[in-house]
């Protein structure tokens, strides 16, 4: 029988065919732990004296949550891993080096490993065709002390996309789209596999957006097939020798298949306070005022989001009422924005930007709503209290509606700015 993406590198690790709904224990190629999961992780194996990391070259410890921090209890915590990454050897991603998921990508992840993680959005990881998946502080704790864990096989959405986004339409509406599509626990423990023409054609960038959201359909994991799209963000990040060519054969088989037709999108927002809550820019029939606009995240802080945002924002002013607050993801993409010139045009537009890393989309410091505020971000959740505060109200949206909220205070059609720009451009 055919095997999914999910069954054959399940497959590969326990050697052996495997099939959905089986229980296994496979050996574990990357372990990450983030600065609000990690000190958990780590005070539950000194509980079982078992603090040691079994890979140590490739457990990567994540400074990123709240960094800098504003907290001496924090601050603490943050002492606690960097002891534990001294005395086992494990890789340490202290402040300012940026996002667990985004580094995840750019320096461990390879086609073909499992990679788990105490953070919720190591799904991320899947877009470069790993089996890549959130778990708790404890199970991710004796992963790293023993190298293997327990997986149940998931059983496979198939999503196919076709034909191309109009302009305005990007990867993040058509993950908000989806979500809304089947809703927030349409996916609960299934794996979403991405594929069609659009697919084929987009970014690395796209493919980690839709692959950071699939966790907010519910789903173990959101993986793509390693094709050249994968090979040259690995070349790009100076290891080719990393890829492999991973596809689902031809006759696996699917619990669901879900088509899509790109050209047929809009412009899509997530509305307060749930990711599946969705509308589309032609559904809104009021104003939203917009108090503060956050550009960044695993899901939308990469190079290819910045550059979105300021094609819209060049040559205008932001809106006065308006706070905009842009975090890159990684250093690499904080270095390549200073070399572009691109921070200093932000800055020149008004924009606040914070060393690299997770930013406000926690709500533990930086970028805190006041009560009643509005805030349109490119983060993944929009949960009561997210941002710090449960009287605040968050929007989801593309970092291209995200640019234009900050021009005009209010949500708006990122399409018109970007017909306007164009026609201007021409003349």
């Amino acid at each position: 029988m055919g095997k999914t993406l999910a069954e054959k590198i399940i497959g590969e690790h326990t050697g052996r065919e495997v099939k959905a709904g089986e229980i296994v224990i496979v050996p574990v190629d990357v372990c990450l732990t983030q600065d609000g999961t990690g000190p958990l992780a780590i005070r539950q194996l000194r509980k079982l004296g078992l603090e040691v990391a079994k890979n140590p070259k490739r457990t990567v410890l994540f400074i990123d949550h709240a960094a800098p921090s504003p907290r001496k209890e924090l601050s603490n915590d943050h002492i606690l891993i960097r002891e534990f990454a001294e005395k086992t050897g494990a890789c340490l991603s202290d402040v300012g080096e940026g996002v667990c998921h985004q580094i995840i990508a750019e320096s461990y992840l390879k086609p073909g490993d499992i990679l788990i993680g105490a953070d919720s959005h190591t799904c991320t990881g899947g877009a470069l065709c790993s089996f890549a998946t959130g778990m708790g502080s404890t199970d991710v704790g004796i992963g790293i002390a023993l190298g293997k864990t327990w997986l149940r096989v998931p059983e496979t959405f198939k999503v196919e996309i076709t034909g191309s986004f109009q302009p305005g339409v990007y990867p993040k509406d058509l993950i908000l789209h989806l979500i809304g599509l089947i809703g927030a626990d349409g996916a609960t423990y299934k794996a979403l596999e991405f594929c069609g023409d659009t697919v084929e054609k987009m970014s690395a960038s796209g493919r980690l957006t839709l692959s950071n959201m699939a966790v907010e359909a519910g789903a173990k994991v959101g993986l793509f097939a390693s094709d050249n799209t994968t090979k040259e963000f690995l070349k790009e990040h100076k290891r080719t020798k990393d890829f492999r060519k991973i596809e689902p054969d031809e006759d696996a088989k699917y619990e669901r298949i879900i088509k899509i037709d790109a050209s047929k999108l809009l412009p899509t927002i997530s509305f307060p306070h749930t990711v599946d809550n969705t509308k589309t820019i032609d559904q809104i029939r009021k104003t939203i005022k917009i108090d503060q606009v956050f550009l960044g995240t695993c899901t939308n802080g990469r190079l290819e989001d910045l550059e979105t945002a300021l094609k819209i924002i060049k040559g205008r002013k932001k809106h006065p009422k308006v706070r905009m607050i842009i975090v890159p993801a990684s250093k690499r993409v904080f270095l390549d924005t200073l070399n572009k010139g691109y921070i200093k045009a932000f800055i020149q537009f008004g924009a606040a930007i914070l060393a690299p890393g997770c930013g406000p989309c926690v709500g533990v410091h930086e970028g805190i709503l006041g009560d009643g505020e509005n805030c349109l971000s490119t983060m993944n959740r929009n949960f009561k209290g997210r941002m710090g505060n449960t009287k605040g109200f968050i929007y989801l949206a593309s970092p291209a509606t995200a640019a234009v909220a900050a021009i005009t205070g209010e949500i708006s059609d990122p399409r018109e700015f970007l017909v306007k720009k164009n026609l201007k451009e021409r003349r």
